[in-house]
């Protein structure tokens, strides 16, 4: 890579290659402001098949930006930028008509927060430490989710459920900390106690903030303070109006995986506690646990005969699931598939308690197929939107077709890779369409799930409107849509070469 460093009207650039300094340029002027430029370009011999993914980059990019207001960050000739600072993320992160109140955005002395409410289910809290983000959360998390109920409470003098009182919050959390400690050497989450040797512990720290500066601003903010005690009211009313549904169908779950047929289990789970040796390896463990969702026996039969029984697990549905759009989160409780699977998951309360940090919607490549991935997809958005936003929910992709001869297997995931695996075999290969996930064998199916795993990550772009998508894809059958059906149908065509013999798994 090639590093030039501008300062006080001077330049001076060097040029790495695989960690050594290969030249050193001379020191010369400059009328560029103070900042650095680094051209980087990967080494194939160490990032093999490396391919960049501009939206990752750019929410990384946006982040820095965002934990340092006022830095400008150019990336391939587009300018990032924040003024201020958390607040610039939380409203990147929402939309101003979901949000209930203006963001509340406080800083202090190595801390900065920015909190606001939707009428979404869950919490959505992004935190940090000394510019890292710890996607896990940590003990700055937990002592923020603690410091902001009690702050609550405290204000309005009434002892609000701490469920009632985060339920459709949205925030993020900035700390600086001495020599931080974290569980892993990935960094995503935090374990120190003290914010720094000697001074006060991560929850007196971030609880003493939140007790002034919170309280002040509630003050003098009548009419957010209004606004926010609404919103816990109403979490409050849909709570209790849950709980004897909730109550019942809870009893109904534990009977059940007392002896769930729906779920295979694996041994490894994300909210293990890790033990005191070989703590890098278990967490690398964590890490792996999937949970595959699949529709039908003959499907998670297949994915179940081949899977890691260490870190993978099957999940069955029968028949397609409910379309949820529009419905209130009684129905989760309601349908036994639902809440089997939330309770598989360990989502009812959050995502703290997930059970696994893939959950793979794997379903036929037909019509069928997409329109179950579909409502999965709804009830995902619809009652657990943090799951797809914490970027734990993907989509398995498996081959549409096998073509081989005597000498050589390919796999192939489109029509395309079919005609070039048909040139590259020569004349009269086999070629097998599979159907459906049950017609692959669980040998083969071992491929397709390991190391070499194709998913597809669902993702929410910056300005997406959760219910308006909704609305959109799985609301009433408007002219709009169908419009956007016509203009965008596709049909294939399965091209066979000359001399080929195609079958049908």
């Amino acid at each position: 890579f090639k590093v030039t460093a501008f300062r006080e009207g001077k330049e001076k650039t060097a040029e790495f290659e695989k960690g050594f300094l290969i030249k050193e340029y001379k020191e010369a002027k400059s009328g560029e402001d103070n900042g650095t430029r680094v051209t980087f370009i990967p080494d194939e011999t160490v990032f093999k098949n490396f391919k960049f993914h501009p939206e990752f980059l750019e929410n990384q990019i946006w982040n820095y930006c965002f934990l340092n207001a006022g830095l400008k960050i150019v990336f391939n000739g587009k300018s990032f930028v924040s003024k201020n600072g958390l607040l610039d993320l939380l409203q990147r992160k929402t939309n101003e008509d979901e949000i209930r109140y203006p963001i509340i955005h406080l800083t202090g002395d190595d801390i900065e927060v920015a909190i606001s409410h939707t009428n979404e289910y869950g919490e959505d809290i992004y935190s940090f430490v000394n510019g890292q983000h710890t996607t896990q959360g940590g003990t700055h998390q937990q002592a923020f989710r603690e410091a902001y109920v009690k702050t609550i409470r405290d204000f309005y003098k009434k002892d609000y459920d701490a469920a009632d009182i985060r339920t459709g919050i949205v925030a993020a959390v900035s700390v600086r900390v001495v020599e931080p400690v974290f569980e892993s050497q990935t960094k995503t989450k935090l374990g120190s106690v003290n914010v720094a040797e000697g001074g006060p512990t991560m929850r007196n720290f971030i609880g003493d903030f939140f007790s002034k500066e919170l309280e002040i601003f509630l003050h003098k903010n009548p009419t957010t303070a209004e606004e926010l005690k609404k919103r816990i009211e109403q979490s409050e009313r849909e709570r209790k109006e849950l709980s004897g549904i909730k109550k019942l169908a809870n009893e109904r779950a534990k009977k059940a995986n007392l002896h769930n047929r729906k779920l295979r289990d694996c041994r490894y789970h994300l909210n293990d506690d890790p033990p005191t040796k070989g703590k890098e390896e278990f967490v690398a463990k964590l890490k792996e646990t999937t949970v595959f969702i699949t529709e039908g026996d003959s499907a998670s039969g297949s994915i179940t005969k081949s899977r890691n029984v260490e870190t993978q697990a099957v999940f069955s549905l029968r028949g397609k699931p409910l379309n949820c759009f529009g419905l209130t989160k009684k129905v989760v409780y309601e349908n036994e598939e639902f809440n089997l699977l939330q309770h598989a998951l360990n989502i009812e309360e959050g995502l703290e308690g997930l059970r696994y940090n893939n959950v793979v919607i794997a379903t036929d490549a037909d019509v069928d197929g997409m329109h179950i991935r579909l409502l999965l997809m709804t009830f995902f958005l619809q009652f657990f939107p943090d799951l797809v936003k914490h970027e734990k929910v993907y989509v398995l992709e498996t081959p549409l077709f096998r073509v081989r001869n005597k000498q050589e297997t390919i796999y192939c995931y489109s029509e395309e890779e079919k005609q070039a695996a048909m040139k590259k075999l020569g004349s009269k290969p086999e070629i097998t369409r599979f159907k459906g996930l049950g017609e692959i064998s669980p040998d083969e199916f071992a491929l397709f799930i390991g190391g070499d795993m194709r998913k597809t990550l669902m993702r929410l772009e910056h300005g997406d409107h959760i219910q308006q998508l909704l609305e959109y894809y799985m609301g009433k059958n408007t002219m709009e849509r169908q419009e956007f059906i016509i203009e965008n149908l596709k049909i294939e065509m399965d091209k066979v070469g000359e001399g080929a013999i195609e079958l049908n798994a």
